[in-house]
């Protein structure tokens, strides 16, 4: 099979990169002829004023993207488009070059962006569905992507651009949401139910179960607002217990939540910064347990399953993705986001209560075994893969409506 994989990376690397990646690996492995299409929001670095007043319009259309990519097509002549993301460089302007090119596409859903302007459906230290309960103009409102009303309406002003074109509705034949809760959120969005499939992300290569556990718990994640690392250092300032603490990550808040430790006598929490995977997995493996403590409706979480893949427990917010990951008493435990009681008590718990947490451990180990390998994960991609192409097998019927998309958008 050929495939063209599209993804437009972020100035702050994240999980999505990592997706694209492994899954690019995984097609490579298997055989397939993979082609790539990536742009950068690094470019803008390089913008001048005038093109900086004009990536409004590019976020809605860009022109160079769509014609790069109907260039590509016609080349080429891929089996299957499958795009991972398009924020900002890349542009929805894509999707009816695939469809002109009677070329199937697969799109995953990293994130909310297509119901939400700043993609987390979190503000102000909660979720918010505002966007999605009344309509997306209440994120213009509150100035919900990057604090700013202006760039929000950017954001606004493209997605509803794009309802009214048809662009995810029509254009894109099937959707992967990461977990059954994004799907119904999705779903609540308005993305047509027949076209969502699910697929986890997958760890690879397989790390390989711990062999024993050290004497401390872990935390591994971004240091962002949504992630409430917060809430994990005032759950710890609540034990009875010292319990060591080892936080794992990087970002926008590491130097604040660093002097709060610090100002909350917090002796037993140590941050070692941003690792190579490989002491990743060293640090996982050497836990007790992995702590994550995000209080917004996380699309799935790698660190959790990374942790499984060790044989390590898990003790999540009870909230969206995190929920549905962990069986509570069986791969980890629960406890009410944002409660940093209940946070400290089930930490107590967990720490007073080794041999049941080390069962968990193993029950991890066989979640990740039967759901979340990369054999598992190719068969299921796999499949959405042969189904949507199966569904356009045969001439393609010309459509006057979907076939003016372009010259509509190029209008605006």
């Amino acid at each position: 099979m050929k495939i063209l994989l599209v993804h437009n990376t972020y100035q702050q690397p994240g999980g999505e990169d990592v997706v694209f990646s492994q899954e690019r690996q995984l097609l490579e492995r298997a055989g397939h002829q993979v082609l790539t299409y990536c742009r950068s929001n690094w470019e803008i670095a390089g913008y001048s004023t005038s093109k900086l007043l004009a990536l409004a319009g590019r976020m809605m259309w860009a022109r160079d993207s769509r014609r790069e990519i109907a260039s590509l097509l016609h080349s080429q002549k891929p089996d299957l488009v499958h795009v991972h993301n398009t924020f900002l460089m890349v542009s929805p302007s894509i999707y009816s070059a695939c469809k002109e090119a009677h070329i199937p596409v697969v799109q995953t859903l990293h994130n909310y962006r297509l119901l939400c302007p700043a993609a987390i459906f979190f503000r102000d230290g909660h979720v918010c569905e505002e966007c999605l309960d009344h309509s997306l103009w209440r994120g213009v409102l509150h100035g919900c992507y990057r604090d700013s009303r202006a760039e929000t309406s950017a954001v606004a002003l493209m997605l509803s651009v794009h309802r009214w074109l048809g662009t995810w509705s029509e254009m894109v034949d099937c959707f992967i949401a990461l977990s059954g809760f994004s799907r119904q959120k999705f779903i609540e969005g308005g993305i047509p139910a027949e076209k969502m499939a699910v697929k986890p992300n997958f760890v690879y290569a397989d790390p390989g179960c711990r062999a024993r556990s050290r004497e401390y718990a872990l935390f591994i994640g971004r240091f962002s607002p949504e992630k409430r690392v917060v809430t994990l250092l005032a759950g710890w300032q609540r034990l009875q217990s010292h319990i060591p603490l080892r936080i794992i990550g990087g970002g926008p808040e590491r130097e604040r939540l660093e002097a709060h430790a610090k100002q909350m006598g917090l002796s037993d929490v140590r941050f070692l910064g941003q690792l190579p995977r490989d002491e990743v997995i060293t640090a996982l493996k050497g836990a007790r347990f992995l702590l994550f403590t995000s209080e917004w409706y996380e699309t799935f979480g790698m660190a959790i399953i990374e942790a499984f893949a060790c044989g390590v427990p898990v003790i999540c917010s009870r909230l969206g993705a995190m929920e549905e990951i962990v069986a509570d008493g069986r791969t980890g435990l629960h406890f009410s986001s944002g409660d940093t009681d209940d946070l400290a008590a089930k930490v107590e718990w967990a720490w007073a209560h080794p041999e049941e947490m080390a069962a968990m451990g193993c029950a991890a180990r066989a979640e990740y075994e039967v759901k979340y390998t990369a054999e598992r994960n190719y068969q299921m991609l796999m499949e959405i893969y042969r189904r949507v192409i199966a569904a356009r097998a045969g001439p393609a019927a010309e459509d006057p409506i979907q076939l003016t998309v372009a010259a509509k958008a190029d209008s605006l």
